[in-house]
């Protein structure tokens, strides 16, 4: 950001010990080139210089946030070479890394300063709702890639971590102000403002020993508005010759309660239709005004020169849309941590606890659906319809018009979006927290986490005749997490024996420890490490990690990086635990204390559905009774297969190449390949369990299969499920990213990065292994200059990428090639230190979906204003 131009040099160091740096000239950041000695954390959690780190990092610091023509650092990352970022909403964007993205995306991890910032009942993130601002960010690394052998948990695709300023070396009161627009020529809606007002202050108290900072932001804008209408169920009714406008079961995409579930058989004129009922569009059920309010204070307290002690509040308030298997719109909700750390150049530990209370959020389908249900049960409206279609076709009418003639006969009377009878009844539903009957999210959660880590090998060397070996590095390290939730009686109960479902708090514990070996041989020419980690999770026995990896520098500027390491993901709090009816199908953790008994007496959906439809082509073109085709197709059902969850695994093996060329290394060249497999992962199985009409399970025993297939012929008497479980198939994954970075004249800097991502193979495919969902290609390009003449500056970034085909629970289908323009133009004043940022992101306004479901993103067009006062 432009803003960081005029603020204080702050440290660099992130996770680990925090350097006090010599102040720099004001005009440094602009002017420098890349420097040699340039430092990262995050890749071993110890200081090393960014050409010499054994994996993959990327560092995004002051000079490349001021020539970003995003709107803030969080926006600039989408730019970085190697890392995928999607946009389910205008405040929610997901950081990804080497495929499989999904919009909860519980493989990557964020910390800020060390400290994860995930909503913990979801076990990711929710954009940067809990980070620093543009005023308060120093640096942000990113490790594309595995790095569970250092960081544990859910670390297996990569992490970011937001390094933020220290009051001790970035005194002084910011105020910025940045004022915008977007749905410019919007199909859906309006031009709208966007305004986000920010403060910092920080002062020292005593010095070289008492500091604190104190920052707020407010956000208030328009989000993207999903309008995507295509029909995912054109062929619901392809035996009947109905399409398009005429098909009765039409299920558009950014429309609600018309689902599978909300689709009924119906035996009209001898044959059998399948009808939805009508649905609303997301923009009827939400309201798409954004906005965010964040502070955070911190007090830091030096104990000598080397050692830090900070305690860090923050908090968050949300109002936007985000989104998993469904979109929801969270309200009210908020979020708020508590963090301690302490830091010195042999210790470094930090503990936090991070609570969650979503509010009055709500299910945006379960909304749509329970709005459709509240004005007329689906009995009643199908047998409305069914006695408007008869009439109608007596009457004279053709099948297609006597369907269009039955639907406006039971909807008569229907909520219409806009009028207060729908808002009352909207505001009624988002308060009832059963998706049965109501659309609520009501989860109160809290995350505890205690980690620390020590430098044995310095500690060692501090000892009075310390003679520990200054080519050997030894560091060490332990961390636990315990989740705990509320049972809200809906989303999330309390399984375990003994425990009152809806009074007992639900527990979640992991604990784990690392140690990691290096050695400088060859005059500091190669460099090895090994590391070893384990960990222990409440319902699975331990997993070890190691991690392997080798630089050789044959000279300062060339470094060649090679690593193999391995990495579990144990399943999320949503992933094990969940409990909850959605869209009239029980969602269940995979964990078995959840699930027991449902995996050994369902039968997939997919086989399923294949079954109906033969059913359905039989009676309607074969000239079968219905009795007669479900005998005749029943042995397409399949048993569920599938099994309680196990943890997710991931091997990686990468290779690398960084070199700085040119005087003061002017060009910074970085190219890396990457080959994965993945076995076990965790995804989603939907599986139907056969009942009797007094709600008895149907067994496989005996001769019992035609009672089974006309169970599951017929919706009443099937338990729907939803289960988490683990694919049977193993996949390879590989790809690379290359990326150069150009220093030339007085501050011009140039760069292009490209990445390619490929699904290689997938053995003993199941299609349970959550979507690639990454293109294949993508590249960007950049210029800039902060001060190009006269104290004006700008900055260019071009992105490309490939269509690629997304994979998710709520659509499947390509999503297409798209480009995107940003640009800036800056202008500081040096004295009052004012500075101007006028830029654009996706200057030339083609709108694009980044990802199928979500919504269409257009262009947004600001000011920027930052006051400094020293």
């Amino acid at each position: 950001m432009v803003c960081l131009s005029l603020l204080l040099v702050a440290p660099g160091v992130v996770l680990a010990q925090q350097v006090r740096p010599t102040p720099a000239p004001a005009d440094t950041a602009r002017k420098a080139p890349i420097v040699l000695h340039d430092v990262v954390v995050a890749a071993s959690k110890v200081q090393e210089s960014i050409l010499k780190s054994p994996v993959t990092v990327e560092k995004l610091g002051l000079r490349e946030l001021r020539l970003t023509p995003a709107p803030s650092f969080f926006d600039a990352i989408e730019h970085v070479k190697g890392v995928q970022v999607i946009t389910p909403s205008l405040g929610f964007k997901v950081i990804n890394a080497r495929g499989f993205t999904n919009t909860t995306n519980v493989r990557f991890v964020q910390l800020v300063d060390g400290m994860d910032n995930q909503a913990p009942h979801l076990g990711a993130p929710i954009g940067n709702a809990m980070g620093p601002s543009d005023l308060d960010i120093q640096s942000v690394e990113i490790v594309p890639g595995t790095a569970a052998a250092l960081y544990g948990l859910n670390a297996i695709n990569g992490l970011a971590n937001f390094a933020t300023r220290n009051p001790f070396t970035s005194e002084g009161l910011s105020v910025q102000q940045k004022t915008g627009l977007n749905h410019l020529n919007d199909r859906s809606t309006g031009v709208h403002p966007y305004t986000e007002t920010s403060l910092r202050y920080a002062k020292v108290l005593l010095v070289d020993k008492l500091a604190f900072k104190l920052n707020a932001t407010y956000l208030r804008g328009y989000d993207w508005v999903a309008d995507n209408y295509t029909d995912i169920n054109p062929n619901g009714n392809a035996t009947t010759g109905l399409f398009g406008a005429d098909n009765p079961a039409k299920d558009p995409v950014s429309s609600y309660g018309n689902e599978s579930s909300d689709r009924s058989n119906l035996t009209l004129g001898g044959k059998t239709y399948q009808v939805a009922r009508t649905g609303y569009r997301e923009q009827d059920v939400t309201d798409y005004t954004l906005q965010t309010i964040k502070t955070d204070g911190a007090l830091h307290y030096k104990l000598n020169s080397r050692t830090e002690l900070a305690y860090t509040y923050r908090f968050s308030s949300l109002d936007n849309i985000y989104q998993r298997s469904n979109r929801f719109r969270l309200q009210d909700y908020r979020v708020q941590q508590h963090g301690i750390s302490l830091n010195s150049p042999v210790v470094q530990a930090r503990a936090y606890l991070t609570r969650e209370n979503t509010g009055r959020s709500y299910n945006l389908r379960s909304m749509g659906e329970n709005l459709e249900r509240s004005f007329k049960p689906d009995a009643m409206w199908n047998r409305e319809y069914t006695a408007a279609w008869n009439a109608a076709t007596q009457a004279g009418q053709t099948v297609a018009q006597a369907h269009a003639t039955a639907r406006a006969a039971a909807d008569a009377g229907r909520l219409q979006p806009g009028t207060p009878a729908f808002q009352d009844r909207l505001r009624q539903l988002q308060n009832i927290n059963n998706w049965d009957r109501g659309a609520a999210l009501r989860v109160q959660s809290d995350l505890i986490h205690a980690e620390g880590q020590v430098n044995v090998a310095e500690a060692l060397r501090r000892r009075p005749r310390g003679s520990f070996p200054q080519w050997l590095d030894l560091l060490a390290g332990a961390d636990h997490r315990t989740y705990v939730v509320v049972p809200d009686g809906n989303y999330f109960r309390n399984p375990n024996p003994g425990k009152d479902p809806l009074q007992d708090n639900l527990t979640y514990s992991k604990t784990g420890g690392f140690v990691q070996v290096g050695a400088h041989l060859w005059q500091d020419k190669v460099r090895l490490t090994a590391t070893g980690r384990a960990d222990k999770n409440d319902y699975f026995s331990t997993r070890f990690n190691p991690r392997f990896t080798a630089v050789y520098s044959p000279t300062q500027r060339h470094n060649f990086r090679l690593s193999y390491q391995s990495g579990y993901r144990f399943p999320s709090l949503f992933e094990g635990f969940s409990n909850v009816n959605s869209g009239q199908v029980q969602r269940v953790g995979g964990l078995r204390v959840m699930s027991n008994g449902v995996f050994e007496n369902s039968y997939l959906r997919t086989s399923i559905d294949a079954f109906n439809a033969a059913v359905t082509r039989g009676v309607n073109t074969g000239g079968l009774s219905r009795s007669q085709a479900i005998t005749q197709n029943q042995g397409l059902l399949e048993p569920n297969t599938y099994t309680y969850l196990k943890p997710e695994y991931i091997k990686s093996l990468e290779l690398g190449y960084k070199t700085a060329l040119l005087p003061e290394g002017r060009l910074l060249v970085d190219v890396d390949f990457y080959y994965n497999a993945y076995r076990d992962f965790i995804a989603q199985v939907e599986a139907y369990v056969p009942i009797t009409g007094t709600g008895e399970v149907i067994t496989a025993t005996g001769n019992n299969l035609n009672a089974i297939a006309t169970a599951l012929s017929a919706r009443a008497s099937q338990s729907r499920y939803r289960l988490w479980t683990n694919s049977k198939s193993q996949v390879y994954n590989y790809g690379g990213s290359a990326g150069i970075r150009y220093s030339f004249l007085e501050g011009y800097q140039a760069g292009a990065n490209a990445t390619y991502a490929r699904l290689d193979r997938t053995t003993n495919s199941d299609g349970l292994e959550d979507g690639f969902n990454t293109p294949r290609w993508a590249y960007n390009l950049s210029l800039g200059n902060p001060d190009a003449y006269h104290h004006f500056g700008f900055g260019l970034n071009y992105h490309w990428q490939d269509r690629y085909y997304s994979q998710t629970f709520l659509v499947n289908g390509y999503v297409p090639a798209f480009s995107s323009l940003d640009a800036q133009v800056s202008y500081a004043l040096p004295k009052p230190q004012l500075n101007f940022k006028l830029g654009a992101t996706n200057m030339l306004n083609k709108y694009y979906y980044s990802f199928l479901g979500g919504p269409s993103v257009g262009g947004l067009y600001y000011l920027t204003v930052t006051y400094q006062v020293l």
